[in-house]
């Protein structure tokens, strides 16, 4: 079976379509990956087939408006003004990665197609070839309600009547930006708001998520699964670094700080607000960089803080006490995984959820912002983090659920039975 993987979004976004990918490689049918050229040397180090999407959508992150949208205070017409510009921007650019979308299908002609909610033209797609396409989502509280909890743009409980509301407004934004690029691709197109609403509603929806921290709502369809996190495809052969082996012997119990793909105005002040509590109170810390969220400073103890500039979470997470990121996806299943407790400094819309969702579970201190970070806020959460055993407890209990879940053959007969 040919089957297309088209997804929008950073690294986190990405891994978990790289992780289907692979186990449908293995089960023999023919793969192509449909991404941001940022990830096409991830994705062909995998030996998989691999059509680009342009670097625009990566690099509007890395403008000043995008940094600011993560990590600033901004002022709330200043923020308005902002996303403004943002949406500007990345309409033109959708609907350049709309088109590629449609010549890529075309020229492969899948059998199946899986895509991203941030992927346009999959859905457009859809309307004809229903029962071969599937929206794959890497965070819950997208599309169907939940009962509990208010769509992810809103990102609360707000009684029953008022989620339901906030699903439908979401729904109603998604629908009428995809009505807008397909007039803009084709314009006789002739489709209506009721017939894509009715399409997103009843093509088949995948979660990526831990059912132990998700499970899937009893009112939701049967068309709409909870197959647990999809991991990392980074390879399992890493040799660590003699000098952080030695770091790590060193030390009975370390912390891990990373806000991986993410991005702020001013890391600097961001690693020193990080770096004024461990080094003042001595915690051992281990700081990825990464994409530069953090930064490695003029001076700093290396006898207590040790810089990384990137490195596999799933080799560094079982020889650490707790881990303060960013609260992305991957980042927090495989933190509980490997029973690292969390503080997690959100920075946009989802991380805010799973910030929410780790402190409800007893797994981590109540989370702070990006924008509001800074060394006096975060004293008491970093100590109540690395001192607080009833975390690690809570934990180690969840990681036994996510090290039990396996849904592998249960996720492929859903992919590919129609």
């Amino acid at each position: 079976m040919r089957v297309l993987l088209i997804a929008v979004g950073t690294r986190g976004d990405i891994e978990p379509f790289l992780a289907i990918a692979v186990k449908l490689k293995q089960k023999g049918h023919d793969i192509l990956c449909c991404f941001p050229e940022q990830f096409k040397k991830m994705t062909c180090a995998l030996e998989i087939p691999f059509q680009g999407l342009g670097k625009e959508f990566l690099e509007l992150l890395d403008t000043e408006d995008g940094k600011s949208v993560m990590g600033s205070k901004l002022t709330f017409f200043r923020k308005l003004k902002v996303y403004y510009h943002l949406y500007r921007k990345s309409s033109e650019i959708n609907k350049r990665m709309a088109q590629r979308q449609k010549e890529i299908i075309a020229v492969f002609n899948p059998d199946r197609v899986l895509f991203h909610i941030k992927s346009i033209y999959p859905l457009l797609w859809a309307i004809e070839h229903p029962n071969k396409v599937v929206l794959v989502s890497p965070i819950p509280y997208l599309v169907h309600v939940t009962k509990k909890h208010g769509h992810i743009g809103f990102n609360k409980n707000y009684g029953l009547f008022m989620n339901k509301l906030t699903y439908r407004l979401s729904n109603f934004a998604l629908i009428k930006n995809v009505l807008s690029i397909a007039k803009h691709m084709d314009p006789s197109n002739k489709v209506s708001h009721s017939l894509l609403k009715g399409t997103l509603l009843n093509i088949k929806m995948l979660y990526t998520v831990s059912p132990t921290l998700f499970s899937k709502p009893l009112n939701w369809p049967d068309h709409v699964r909870v197959f647990g996190h999809q991991g990392s495809t980074t390879s399992k052969i890493w040799n660590m670094d003699e000098s952080l082996e030695k770091f790590l012997e060193k030390h009975d119990k370390v912390l891990f700080v990373t806000f991986g793909s993410m991005k702020n105005d001013n890391p600097e002040e961001k690693t020193k607000a990080i770096l004024d509590v461990v080094q003042n109170y001595g915690l051992p810390t281990i700081v990825n960089t990464s994409s530069g969220g953090l930064v490695i400073p003029d001076n700093y103890n290396a006898e207590l803080v040790y810089f990384v500039s990137n490195i596999p979470y799933e080799h560094i997470f079982p020889n650490v006490h707790a881990v303060i990121h960013h609260g992305g996806a991957g980042t927090t299943h495989l933190a509980l995984k490997h029973g690292c407790p969390s503080l997690i400094i959100p920075h946009i819309i989802d991380q805010y959820m799973w910030a929410n969702l780790i402190h409800s579970h007893g797994a981590g201190p109540r989370s702070i912002s990006i924008a509001k970070m800074n060394s006096k806020n975060l004293k008491p959460k970093i100590l109540d983090l690395f001192q607080n055993n009833v975390y690690k407890m809570m934990t180690k209990q969840l990681s036994l659920g996510l090290k039990e879940e396996n849904y592998t053959k249960e996720l492929l007969q859903f992919l590919i039975n129609k």
